[in-house]
């Protein structure tokens, strides 16, 4: 069962009911003032509304943007990633040939690593397992691939050739790393939440005065606000939700397939 996804839509659904909520109380308070102060009870409430609509729609632009560009950078990564490996492990054949059977199967197995790393997403503790077994094959990698460079018949560009295509195979590990921690703060979501909240009761207190209740407004608002708060989350947490970078995967997966 994928909690995160289950937790994702519990959270829109208590957006989504908080606005209904608060869409009625709007109402209710508007009829009261109505009731009381029926010149008074909508004066300067136009510049208020505006306000906070206005920081409301520039904080879901904020949000959604970012959310989109850090997106399209992870997938960017898994590519990278898989460019660095396939180098490197091209440039094996630089190596005196009984080195390279050994490290050939390392290579083998730690892109099955940092598959599986990924695979074992939402669960993070195995995930940092599978991580910390990845970290400890770049480190055999690096000393067989040093050992070999330095064997009798190893050609002088050998090392020149191999090793900078090692580094950037070892540094990307570590960008992708950080780019799946890389997140707005959580006072960022708090603020979305916090505003979608008030313009509710803004926009409740705005249709006051009816007969009846605007139920196709009230419901429509609230549901266009959730799904969009939603979509931020999901695009955000790309390995979570419904909205996933595990189809660009597959260019690891090929590349271990022609490995074999």
């Amino acid at each position: 069962m994928d909690y995160a996804l289950i937790a994702t839509v519990l959270i829109t659904l208590v957006l989504f009911l908080g606005m209904l909520v608060l869409l009625e109380a709007g109402r209710r308070l508007g009829n009261r003032r109505l009731a009381s102060d029926a010149e008074g009870a909508r004066a300067g409430t136009g510049a208020v509304e505006g306000a906070v609509f206005a920081l409301l729609g520039l904080l879901i632009a904020f949000t959604f943007s970012g959310a989109a560009s850090r997106f399209d950078a992870r997938r960017n990564l898994v590519v990278e990633e898989a460019n660095a490996i396939g180098t490197a492990y091209l440039r094996l054949d630089l190596l005196p040939a009984d080195a390279q059977p050994a490290l050939r199967d390392l290579f083998r197995r730690y892109v099955d690593s940092r598959l599986e790393v990924y695979r074992k997403l939402p669960d993070i503790e195995a995930a940092k397992a599978e991580l910390a077994r990845s970290i400890q094959l770049q480190g055999e990698i690096w000393t067989q691939a040093t050992a070999a460079g330095r064997m009798e018949g190893a050609p002088p560009p050998a090392t020149m050739l191999l090793l900078p295509a090692l580094n950037q195979m070892i540094d990307i590990t570590a960008t992708r790393t950080m780019a799946t921690q890389l997140h707005p703060p959580t006072a960022i979501f708090a603020l979305l939440f916090g505003l979608a909240l008030a313009g509710a009761l803004l926009a409740g207190y705005g249709m006051a005065g009816g007969k009846s209740r605007n139920w196709l407004h009230m419901i429509g608002f609230a549901a266009v606000m959730a799904v969009a708060v939603y979509v931020i989350i999901d695009i955000e947490y790309p390995r979570l939700g419904l909205i996933r970078v595990d189809a660009f995967d597959e260019t690891l997966a090929d590349l271990l397939a022609t490995m074999k």
